[in-house]
This record gives C-alpha cells, sequence and structure tokens, in this order.
C-alpha cells in the first residue's frame, strides 16, 4: 500500500487548519504534526499559540520547512499520520532564504528558485508515498483575488499557485474550504 496524500486548501481564515485536524482526528494511527512556521513577529506567534492549543495533547509537533521529505521519514517510523500546515509558509521561508532585490530578480533566477521549491515538493510527496504514512497538506488558495501591485506578491502568487497544481495533481484528496465548510473537489 502507498502513502495517502489529502490536500486542503481555501483562502486566510476560511477553516483550513480546522478541517485539517478534525481529518486528522479521525486517524487510528499516531499523528504528527509538521509545522512550518517561523515565528517572526507577535501576530505569528500569537497564531502558533492558538494552533498548539487546538491540537491534542498527544500529538507530536515538529517543526521544518526545508528537507521535509527528511523529516517524513523519521516521523513515519512512529506515527502513521502528518499534519502538515502549512505550504504556502514552507514556500515563502523557501523563497526568503535567497537574498535577492525581488524587484530586480532575473526570471532565470525566479526560475531556479520555483525548481529548487518544487523539488523539495516532489521529495516530500515521494517520502509520504515511500513510507506509506497518511499526510494532510494545508495551503493557502492565494490567487482568486486581484493581480498584486507589486512584483515581490506577483511572484509568490505564481510559485504558490503551480506548487498547490502539483500537490493537487499527486493528491489522493482534495478540500476547498469556504467559511468553515469543506467541499470536496478530488
Amino acid at each position: 500500500m502507498k502513502g495517502k496524500i489529502t490536500l486542503v486548501t481555501g483562502g486566510a481564515r476560511s477553516g483550513k487548519s480546522n478541517y485539517a485536524e478534525k481529518l486528522a482526528k479521525t486517524s487510528v494511527q499516531p499523528v504528527a504534526y509538521l509545522a512550518t512556521a517561523i515565528p517572526f513577529d507577535e501576530g505569528m506567534k500569537d497564531r502558533i499559540k492558538k494552533h498548539k492549543a487546538s491540537r491534542p495533547s498527544e500529538w507530536t509537533t515538529y517543526e521544518g520547512y526545508k528537507d521535509l521529505y527528511k523529516i517524513v521519514k523519521e516521523i513515519a517510523k512512529e506515527h502513521g499520520t502528518i499534519l502538515l500546515d502549512c505550504i504556502t509558509i514552507m514556500v515563502t521561508n523557501l523563497m526568503f532564504e535567497h537574498e535577492a532585490d525581488w524587484d530586480k530578480i532575473s526570471y532565470e533566477a525566479i526560475d531556479k528558485i520555483e525548481e529548487e521549491i518544487t523539488n523539495q515538493i516532489m521529495k516530500l510527496i515521494e517520502s509520504v508515498r515511500k513510507n506509506n504514512i497518511w499526510c494532510i497538506m494545508v495551503t493557502n488558495e492565494v490567487g482568486m483575488g486581484i493581480v498584486p501591485d507589486n512584483r515581490l506578491s506577483r511572484i509568490y502568487r505564481d510559485i504558490v499557485g503551480r506548487i498547490n497544481q502539483i500537490i493537487a495533481k499527486e493528491a489522493d484528496e482534495v478540500y476547498f474550504t469556504v467559511s468553515g465548510l469543506p467541499m470536496k473537489l478530488k
């Protein structure tokens, strides 16, 4: 049997994480929570605190955003389910590893950064399949609003949009949340 991937997407405050947690709570296997956020300001620290409080105490939390395929291999030794929250923050962290002038960066450099991120995602997917675990991935749908007025935001929106498409294509199930209501797309 191969691992299972469930993708939960939606807009900001749409109920993505809550729904992903509900799914993970149905698992008969031990659950690991894989957090990709870096607490860089008070707002993010508050969000992390609230997320921690909403999770069952028996879940083990792991943190990281790079080379998650290696973390998945380790987690799989003791856990059958991983809740990864979230892909968009992972992409942000991977993008900002590059000290770039985002207003002047070349398209070739952008393509290289996106290729690195895509490789990280593909290795993550392969690791989930190889280690035969259920991975629930949370991501943001960032492309439903107006075209951003700055280059960095447009680059980010485009990369996240393509990464979400890759994961959705590979996923066994995809849910879209709106106002706390999940809709099954796949």
